[in-house]
């Protein structure tokens, strides 16, 4: 009957230290800083973004009108 009580005891300290370590992991989770959120892109940076695709896209659609179209 003794070692049933010892045995008992282990198991409740076990217990109580995985408690104990996972309110100590959760605290330090919600205690953390927050993510920045990425800074937003000027007007100009736009801009000169959208200017680009449509050269890009202006580029591909005459290379696409100088290939001989394919026979079907």
């Amino acid at each position: 009957m003794e070692s049933w009580t010892i045995e008992r005891e282990g198991v409740c300290r076990t217990g109580v230290a995985l408690i104990a370590l996972a309110v100590m992991l959760a605290a330090a989770g919600c205690s953390s800083e927050q993510p920045k959120p990425m800074p937003q892109p000027t007007p100009d940076q736009v801009r000169s973004h959208g200017d680009r695709t449509f050269d890009k896209l202006k580029q591909e659609e005459q290379e696409r009108a100088a290939q001989p179209s394919a026979p079907r």
